[in-house]
């Protein structure tokens, strides 16, 4: 006969693991905790706005609070950083962009984390293009102006953007490539300078992003020339893109996308996917984003992190013919 000690031991191990491991297996429902969403860029620009507009949609359908953090610094790389070192955890998220995950890694040396092999890429937020923009008294109305006005008068021609390295940088020497002339960067420190140097005359052009621009286009403070999507912009429906303005080859779109750090549980990744997808269909997060002149995202994981890989190549090879360096 067995004692009453064996017996127990016996039944402990025949019993299913869920039992054996009693409360402390059972699995944790999620989320538990607040959630943590870094935005790798300053307050007040597309991605802060993006972020803030869905943690407020999601309000209370988490269950728990999501906590937005501003963690700027190094074109965005800073924040993708700290997202791509908690590895696993199910309660932090960021807002990915073309320049933290398109640009970044192929253009600084020593970038901390693989742009795929640290995240779990989970759904696009939105796209929107830059736009080529003069002041608004300028004697410019046309990006076939400006490039005639560039090859009559070689380097004499400026566009500021908000940095080396930037995508707006980038599309600014494919349009100078495509049409075989000489624009000469100015890069600065971020937009905000580069349009008050833009609107105090001190170059001649900007080629800025479309939410950081769009005010000063409606209030006629500064006049787009031309989009660099393939179609033109519902916000800016009376300016051509490049592509019409007679660049074929010139055709860019900024990216969001939402992501998270890898190995994080396969179900809470799809519970993303399918809260992300529902907010972007949503007519308040529609509104929000049209606001700016944001297209919400309308691909599902494995198409986001195609299009990470492929924007990764198109870049780098953009940045090796061009010759860029960071900053």
């Amino acid at each position: 006969m067995l004692s009453r000690r064996r017996f127990a031991v016996l039944a402990a191990l025949a019993a299913p693991p869920l039992v054996r491991g009693g409360v402390a297996a059972a699995q944790t429902p999620w989320p538990s905790k607040p959630i943590r969403w870094i935005v790798n860029f300053p307050p007040a620009g597309a991605a802060d706005i993006l972020s803030r507009t869905l943690a407020e949609y999601f309000g209370s359908r988490l269950g728990q609070p999501i906590v937005v953090e501003n963690k700027p610094g190094a074109g965005g790389l800073l924040g993708a950083d700290i997202v791509a070192k908690a590895r696993g955890d199910a309660h932090v998220v960021m807002m990915s962009s073309a320049a933290s995950h398109g640009i970044g890694p192929v253009l600084y040396k020593d970038v901390p984390y693989d742009p795929l092999g640290d995240f779990t890429h989970i759904h696009p937020v939105g796209t929107f293009p830059s736009v080529l923009a003069v002041n608004g008294g300028s004697t410019i109305t046309s990006a076939r102006q400006l490039i005639d006005l560039a090859r009559s008068k070689p380097g004499e021609v400026t566009y500021g953007s908000g940095g080396n390295g930037t995508m707006n940088h980038l599309v600014g020497q494919l349009l100078a490539r495509s049409a075989g002339v000489q624009l000469t960067h100015i890069p600065y420190r971020g937009s905000a300078p580069a349009m008050n140097d833009l609107l105090g005359g001190q170059i001649t052009a900007l080629m800025e992003s479309l939410p950081t621009a769009i005010g000063y286009f409606n209030a006629g403070r500064m006049r787009p020339l031309a989009v660099s999507e393939a179609e033109r912009s519902p916000s800016l429906p009376d300016t051509p893109t490049l592509r019409e303005a007679g660049f074929q080859d010139v055709v860019a779109t900024n990216w969001f996308g939402f992501s998270a750090p890898a190995d994080i549980p396969r179900d809470v990744a799809l519970r993303w996917e399918t809260e992300i997808a529902t907010a972007l269909q949503s007519s308040q997060v529609r509104e929000a984003f049209g606001k700016i002149g944001v297209r919400p995202g309308a691909l599902g994981a494995a198409a986001y992190t195609d299009l990470i890989r492929s924007e990764l190549a198109r870049w780098k090879e953009v940045i090796r013919i061009g010759n860029i360096r960071a900053d």
